[in-house]
């Protein structure tokens, strides 16, 4: 089994935990527009809370020491269905790099050498964005989770339910290219 807690690092971007220093660069970026458009009600108290202080589940990724987001890796811990979920977000100075891709592929080829065969994402059906970026890695869409997340003023939308299985990718999502 791989410490969960230990860095890994790739050619763009560490995944480690999270430290009280990325608090502050966490409010921010979730305060983002573009953020904070599907990652909604983060006030300074939730991110310490969710964030900063599950250091378990959250990696943090960092960009030449820069905290540039961060992802909920949350690995299932039963024998029988060895699933991981995560959940990911990037600041937008940050995007267009694919930092994102090879964070995600970073943290899966971790969870797949720790014995998970599968991961799975629920982005909101209408982050299309994000989505294509999800499939490039090798997700595949499974279904439509109807009625899924709660918005601001109450409506509810639905989600894409993807996932990616060890079967697939045995070593993890090959790293993105770079131009």
């Amino acid at each position: 089994m791989t410490d969960i807690l230990a860095p890994i690092v790739g050619p763009l971007v560490t995944l480690r935990a999270p430290l009280q220093a990325d608090h502050a660069p966490l409010v921010a970026i979730l305060a983002e527009p573009e953020v904070s458009l599907w990652w909604v009600g983060y006030t300074p108290e939730r991110v310490q809370a969710e964030f900063i202080d599950q250091p378990e589940v959250v990696r943090i990724i960092e960009i030449d020491g820069e905290c540039a987001g961060a992802m909920f890796v949350l690995r299932g811990d039963d024998a029988e269905y060895p699933t991981t979920v995560m959940h990911i977000f990037i600041g937008t100075r940050f995007r267009g790099r694919r930092i994102g891709e090879e964070a995600l592929a970073l943290a899966i080829r971790a969870e797949f050498a720790a014995g998970i065969t599968r991961v799975t994402l629920d982005p909101n059906i209408n982050n299309e964005g994000v989505i294509r970026s999800y499939e490039r890695l090798g997700f595949r869409r499974i279904g439509v989770l109807r009625d899924y997340q709660v918005r601001p003023g109450g409506h509810l939308e639905d989600a894409v339910f993807l996932d990616l299985t060890r079967g697939e990718f045995p070593d993890g999502p090959p790293l993105p290219q770079r131009a």
